[in-house]
């Protein structure tokens, strides 16, 4: 799907908005500076999902889900590959980690807390700024391989489906995490998302009322 030139713009706002506002939650919960990188976005049918994430991820993947419902429905997921989810987990809790580098139980938990952070602060952003109430699930941990997750994603769903797919990389202290937030929409939600963001972006170049 090719957004126009308005809806990427207004779009990629939005997610800078949202990034700040998970930068801040991160930070708040790690004691330490987050920068995080502009993000780049783009919208894939489901399908392609796996060849655009290739480059980034091989192996096992580590993926916190979460349902969202409301006007806009769908799933979210931060997308982490095997390495970058050890690291981020370390830094968030020195003091829990792993005597293995496999995530084990404690980890995992530390990875969905984070996970759930970080969506529910880009979301709860969006759900603001274009004035929808947004519901969430509770958040689950998934370790698999990218083909897995594609599968789990595309089983089962008859209407057709697509991903939005932001890139982009945490710094904290010295360390550098790559990751992914992946919306999942069918098509109705999709094209209510666009056109909401269609009239945010009409509200926010009107010349304000007040001198």
């Amino acid at each position: 799907m090719i957004l126009t030139e308005k809806q990427n713009d207004a779009l990629t706002e939005l997610i800078n908005i949202g990034f700040a506002r998970t930068a801040t939650s991160l930070s708040q919960l790690t004691g330490h500076r987050v920068l995080l990188d502009v993000p780049e976005v783009s919208i894939h049918p489901i399908r392609e999902l796996g060849s655009k994430l290739a480059s980034f991820v091989s192996g096992e993947i580590a993926t916190v889900q979460q349902i969202f419902t409301g006007p806009v429905s769908g799933n979210a997921l931060l997308l982490l590959n095997y390495e970058g989810a050890m690291m981020l987990s370390q830094l968030v809790a020195p003091e829990g980690s792993p005597a293995s580098d496999r995530i084990d139980v404690p980890t995992g938990e530390v990875l969905t807390e984070i996970g759930n952070i970080l969506l529910n602060s880009c979301l709860s952003v969006f759900g603001n700024l274009l004035q929808i109430q947004i519901s969430f699930s509770v958040p689950r941990l998934y370790l698999e391989a990218l083909d897995g997750l594609i599968h789990s994603l595309m089983i089962g769903k008859e209407e057709v489906r697509y991903a939005m797919v932001m890139y982009t990389s945490f710094k904290m202290r010295e360390n550098s995490i790559s990751g992914y937030l992946v919306m999942v929409l069918g098509v109705v939600s999709l094209e209510k998302l666009l056109e909401l963001i269609d009239d945010w972006a009409d509200l926010a170049t009107q010349p304000s009322s007040y001198s």
